[in-house]
C-alpha cells in the first residue's frame, strides 16, 4: 500500500470497525496490531486488561495490581 500516508483517521476507524475487512488480516496481523497500537504504559490499567480478558473469555488469567497489593 504505497499511499498509506493518505489514509485519514476516519478511513482507518471505518476498515477497523467492518467485520468482513478486518477478517482479511493474517493472525500475525492482528497481533502486530494489537501489541503496537497503545501510546504507551499509562494506558495498560487493571481495568483494561480485565475487560480484553473477558471479551475473549479467558478465564484462567488474573491481572494482580502490585501498587494497590503494597498499600495492604
Amino acid at each position: 500500500m504505497e499511499n498509506y500516508h493518505k489514509i485519514t483517521r476516519d478511513d482507518f476507524m471505518k476498515f477497523f470497525r467492518d467485520n468482513e475487512k478486518l477478517n482479511e488480516l493474517y493472525a500475525d496481523d492482528r497481533v502486530e496490531v494489537f501489541r503496537t497500537i497503545l501510546v504507551g504504559s499509562s494506558d495498560f490499567t487493571k481495568n483494561l486488561l480485565d475487560e480484553i480478558l473477558s471479551d475473549y473469555c479467558v478465564s484462567n488469567l488474573e491481572v494482580i495490581d502490585l501498587d494497590n497489593e503494597k498499600r495492604k
